[in-house]
C-alpha cells in the first residue's frame, strides 16, 4: 500500500482513539478524585492516630492490633454482622424468587404487569422512612405487635422489642418483613423471563412441571441473578449500619453493635479517625475476600454452560 493512502487511515485511527480516551477522561478523573483517592487516604491514615484537624502520630499497625486483639466490641460485633448478613442472604435468595415465580406463572399479561408494579412501589419509599415506621409503629410499647398481643390475650408477653437484649437483634433482622423487596423480585422476574420458550415447552412435554420444574430448570437458569443478589447482599450486610443506627444505635449495651456502627462512633463521636480508618480497611478486605470466593465458587448459568462446552 502506498504511503499516501496509508497516512489518512492512520490519522483517522489516531483521532478515533483520542476521542474515545477523551470521553473516558472525565469519568476516570471523577472516580479518581472522589473514590480512589479517599480509599488510598483511608489506607494511609489507618497507620496513624489523629483527630480531625489535629496532628497525626504514626502508630504503624497499632490500630489494627487494637481492633483485632484488644477491642472488646470487635468479635461480638462481627458475630452480629455475620448473623444479620446470613439472615438477609437466606431470605433474599428464596422469598423474592418464589414471589417472582408466582408472578411469572400468571396467565394474564395485565395481571403480571399489575403485580410487578405493586411489588415495585416500596422501592420509591426511602429506607430511612421504613426503618422509622418499624421503630415507632411496629416495635413501640404501643406498637402493632404489642397491641395485637393484647387483643388476643397475650399482653403479658409484650415488651420493648428493641430495648431488651434477648430480642433486639432479632427485631433488627425482621425489619422489612415479608422480605419481598421490589428490586430482588424484578431481578428474578427478568431472569425467569429470559428462559427460552423452547426450554419451558420441552419441560412440559417431558412432564416436568410445578415444583419439580422450579428446582430442576428455573433455579439453575437464574443462577446469574442469584449470584448478583448474593454479592450485593453480602456487601450491604458487611458495610451497612444504617438500620442499626436508626433502630438501636448498637444497644442495648452492645447487643446489636456491628463493625460499621463502631467505625462511625470512633470517627465522629470519639474522634479516633485513624482507628476508624483501620476498621474500614478490615471491612474492605473482608468484603473483597468474600466477593472473590463467591466469584470463584458460585458459578452463574453462563459459566456452567461454558464449562460443559
Amino acid at each position: 500500500m502506498p504511503d499516501e493512502a496509508r497516512q489518512p487511515w492512520l490519522g483517522d485511527r489516531v483521532r478515533f482513539f483520542l476521542s474515545c480516551y477523551g470521553l473516558l477522561l472525565v469519568p476516570i478523573t471523577l472516580l479518581t478524585v472522589f473514590v480512589y483517592l479517599p480509599v488510598v487516604w483511608a489506607f494511609t491514615k489507618s497507620l496513624y492516630q489523629f483527630e480531625v484537624g489535629g496532628p497525626a502520630r504514626f502508630v504503624g499497625g497499632g490500630n489494627y492490633a487494637e481492633f483485632l486483639t484488644r477491642d472488646p466490641t470487635t468479635y461480638p460485633s462481627m458475630l452480629n454482622m455475620f448473623l444479620l448478613t446470613f439472615f438477609a442472604v437466606s431470605v433474599r435468595l428464596t422469598l423474592p424468587l418464589v414471589v417472582a415465580k408466582a408472578i411469572h406463572s400468571l396467565s394474564s399479561d395485565r395481571a403480571r404487569y399489575v403485580y410487578r408494579i405493586v411489588f415495585l412501589v416500596p422501592i420509591v419509599v426511602p429506607i430511612i422512612a421504613i426503618q422509622l415506621i418499624w421503630r415507632g409503629l411496629v416495635y413501640a410499647d404501643t406498637g402493632l405487635i404489642n397491641e395485637f398481643m393484647r387483643v388476643i390475650g397475650l399482653g403479658e408477653y409484650g415488651r420493648s422489642w428493641l430495648m431488651e437484649p434477648t430480642t433486639a437483634l432479632i427485631a433488627v433482622a425482621m425489619v422489612g418483613f415479608p422480605f419481598v423487596g421490589g428490586f430482588e423480585v424484578l431481578i428474578y422476574y427478568a431472569g425467569l423471563s429470559a428462559i427460552p420458550t423452547s426450554v419451558n415447552e420441552a419441560a412440559r412435554i417431558e412432564g416436568c412441571t410445578g415444583v419439580r420444574k422450579f428446582f430442576l430448570i428455573d433455579v439453575p437458569l437464574v443462577l446469574s441473578q442469584l449470584k448478583l443478589i448474593l454479592v450485593l447482599t453480602v456487601i450491604g450486610g458487611i458495610q451497612g449500619f444504617e438500620n442499626v443506627f436508626v433502630l438501636t444505635r448498637g444497644g442495648p449495651g452492645f447487643k446489636t453493635m456491628v463493625p460499621g456502627m463502631w467505625m462511625y462512633f470512633n470517627a465522629f463521636s470519639f474522634q479516633r479517625m485513624g482507628y476508624a480508618c483501620a476498621i474500614g480497611v478490615v471491612l474492605f478486605l473482608l468484603i473483597l475476600g468474600l466477593t472473590l470466593l463467591n466469584l470463584r465458587y458460585f458459578k452463574s448459568a453462563e459459566e456452567l454452560k461454558e464449562q460443559q462446552i
